[in-house]
């Protein structure tokens, strides 16, 4: 059996999109999944950077399709998870070393080898974006709850709707912030679902240890409770076939004010 070719894509650039490819695809392999992911913003290249693997890149996805090299050669192997590979981006070509035939050939022999392939998908929807589509089957979008970024993840909804190749397509809501929803401040998750039509994958809330994360080279995933790596390791699950209740991020939790007002206001024990 084949694997499932995933392309993350967003319209909008700045939302998440590699940050979330890094750390569904290590979620992913941490739950047993045979996993690859393929960066494919051609001239820029962040996800090996995430993933702490900039200094171990020989080949490229360019030089795969160039036949410099074969595809397993150009494969890294997370420090951590044997399971999981990355295929790097070049850093001095551009959008143009590509077309969508050869990414969709590629894509094909990946999914032979894994169970996930995970296309980070570059901003835009010009040929970087086709050639990120090409050869997947699924999407996941990735915005954040800003009228901006949703309605550029909704012209992009738009654009896969019209590729028979993708079979179904999920959203992801990205560094939601319950007190800003609670305070009318922002837009709510059921907000986003109602504007986009979309059914949601998951919800991330607003984490400084992204930050932090992205600084070290690490995924958040791998990071001892935190708020975004829970998250994300709930998404994998869902991917994987798991029922897992998305919470309500919409509520915010009480402030140790609130807790003190309940304290007080409480009727007294007879």
């Amino acid at each position: 059996m084949s694997g499932r070719v995933i392309v993350i894509t967003s319209g909008k650039g700045g939302v998440g999109k590699t940050t979330s490819t890094a750390n569904i695809g290590t979620a992913l392999a941490k739950n047993g999944a045979r996993v690859v992911m393929i960066d494919t913003d051609i001239g820029l290249r962040n996800l090996d950077l995430l993933m702490g693997l900039e200094n171990r890149i020989v080949y490229t996805l360019v030089d795969v399709i160039e036949e410099k090299c074969k595809l397993n050669q150009a494969l890294v192997k997370d420090k951590k998870i044997p399971t999981l590979s990355l295929l790097a981006a070049a850093q001095t070509r551009d959008k143009t070393a590509v077309n969508a035939e050869q990414m969709k050939e590629i894509c094909d022999k990946l999914k032979e080898e894994f169970d996930f392939v995970l296309v980070d998908c570059p901003a835009g929807i010009e040929q970087g974006f086709q050639n990120a589509i090409a050869g997947a089957n699924e999407a996941i979008i990735i915005t954040t709850p800003e009228m901006a970024a949703v309605r550029d993840a909704d012209r992009i909804i738009g654009l896969l709707e019209v590729k028979e190749e993708i079979l179904s397509y999920k959203l992801v809501l990205n560094r939601v912030r319950p007190r800003m929803i609670q305070s009318n401040d922002m837009l709510g998750v059921t907000d986003v679902q109602d504007i986009l039509s979309v059914k949601l994958l998951g919800v991330i809330p607003e984490d400084e240890n992204i930050i932090v994360s992205t600084n070290k080279g690490e995924p958040v995933v791998n990071m001892e409770n935190t708020k975004a790596g829970e998250a994300y390791n709930n998404i994998a699950r869902r991917l994987l076939g798991e029922e897992v209740e998305i919470p309500d991020f919409e509520t915010p939790p009480p402030t140790f004010v609130d807790r003190l007002k309940n304290l007080f206001l409480a009727p007294a024990k007879v």
